[in-house]
C-alpha cells in the first residue's frame, strides 16, 4: 500500500511535474509473470524514476545496512525501504551472496518485477561497462525473461558526488525482453553465463547508444581513485596486463560493499549510496572473456 500511495500520490505526481519523464517500449513490459528488468546505471535517481514509469511494481534488492540504521535519518530510511517492500540482502560474501541470489528468485517465482543493474555499481562516466553474470543466473534459474533498460539524463539530473538533483528532463527506454530458455540446464556453466551477459550488455549498449568499456565498472573506479593519488592501476584485459589467465570462480553474485559508498575517494564524502545490491557474479574474472561485446 505505502508503495502505490508514494508512487501515484506522494512522490510520484511531484516528480512527473517537475523532471517530465518520458518513457518508450513500455509494451515490452509483460503485464503479468516475473521478469528481470536489467538497466544500465547511471545514478541514484535510476531505482526511482525506472519504478515511477512503469505500471507494474518494481522490487529492488537493498543492502542490509539500510534496514539497520541508528538514529532518526537511519531510522527513517529502514522504516522507508520496509514499507515500499524491498528486500535487504546482506552482500558480505559467501553463503550471503547465495542467499541474495535466492531473494531474487523468491521474488521472480512470485510473479514480480526484479530490477538488477548488471554493472553491478553506478557508471563513473557516463559510459557502459562489462556485465556481472548474475544477472544471466538468475534469469535461467528463475525461467524467466531479461527486459534490457536504458536511463537517459539522470547522470545530468544527479551525478555521483551530488545530493539534490537538477531539474532536467528524464527519460527511460524499454527493449525487447531476451529469451534465455535455450540455456536451460546450463546455469552452472560460467561460459554460458559470460555468453547471456555479453548478450544482455550488447542489447543495452544498442538501445541507448553508450560507448562501452570492456572492463568492470569497480575496476575502472579503483584506477581513477588512484589517479587522484598519484598511482597507476592495470586494469584486468587492459593490454599492458600480462597475467590475465581465467581465476577460479567464486561466490555466484558479487556481495561486496557497493563501490559508490563514500569510502571511495573518488565521491564526495556523504554522497547518497546505492540502495540497489549488486548482483554480479565475483567469479566471472575477466580473462574468461576478453572480446567486446557481441552475443555471436
Amino acid at each position: 500500500m505505502f508503495y502505490w500511495v508514494m508512487k501515484t500520490i506522494v512522490l510520484g505526481p511531484l516528480l512527473r511535474l517537475i523532471f517530465r519523464p518520458w518513457v518508450t517500449g513500455v509494451d515490452n513490459v509483460p503485464t503479468e509473470g516475473g521478469a528481470i528488468l536489467a538497466s544500465n546505471h547511471l545514478s541514484f535517481s535510476d531505482s526511482i524514476f525506472l519504478p515511477l514509469l512503469l505500471d507494474r511494481k518494481v522490487t529492488f534488492l537493498a543492502k542490509a545496512d539500510y534496514f539497520t540504521g541508528r538514529g532518526a535519518k537511519g531510522r527513517a530510511t529502514a522504516l522507508f525501504f520496509k514499507l515500499a517492500d524491498q528486500l535487504p540482502v546482506d552482500r558480505s560474501g559467501g553463503r550471503a551472496s547465495e542467499a541474495a541470489l535466492r531473494t531474487g528468485l523468491k521474488v521472480l517465482r512470485r510473479g514480480d518485477l526484479l530490477g538488477i543493474y548488471p554493472e553491478g555499481t553506478r557508471s563513473p562516466d557516463g559510459r557502459l561497462y562489462r556485465g556481472k553474470t548474475g544477472v544471466a543466473r538468475m534469469a535461467l534459474e528463475g525461467g524467466v525473461p531479461v527486459i534490457p533498460v536504458v536511463m537517459v539524463g539522470t547522470d545530468k539530473a544527479q551525478p555521483i558526488g551530488r545530493k539534490l538533483p537538477r531539474i532536467t528532463r528524464i527519460g527511460v527506454r524499454i527493449g525487447k525482453p531476451l529469451d534465455f530458455s535455450r540455456y536451460e540446464g546450463l546455469e552452472g556453466d560460467r561460459f554460458v553465463l559470460r555468453s547471456i551477459t555479453d548478450e544482455i550488455m550488447y542489447e543495452l549498449m544498442q538501445l541507448g547508444g553508450q560507448e562501452y568499456v570492456d572492463v568492470y565498472a569497480a575496476s575502472m573506479k579503483e584506477r581513477l581513485a588512484a589517479a587522484k593519488r598519484g598511482k597507476t592501476v592495470s586494469l584486468p584485459g587492459d593490454p599492458e596486463d600480462e597475467d590475465d589467465a581465467p581465476q577460479d570462480l567464486e561466490a555466484p553474485l558479487d556481495a561486496g560493499v557497493d563501490t559508490d559508498v563514500a569510502a571511495d575517494s573518488t565521491h564526495d564524502v556523504g554522497e547518497p549510496t546505492d540502495a540497489v545490491a549488486d548482483l554480479g557474479e565475483a567469479g566471472d574474472q575477466a580473462g574468461v572473456d576478453r572480446s567486446q561485446v557481441d552475443p555471436k
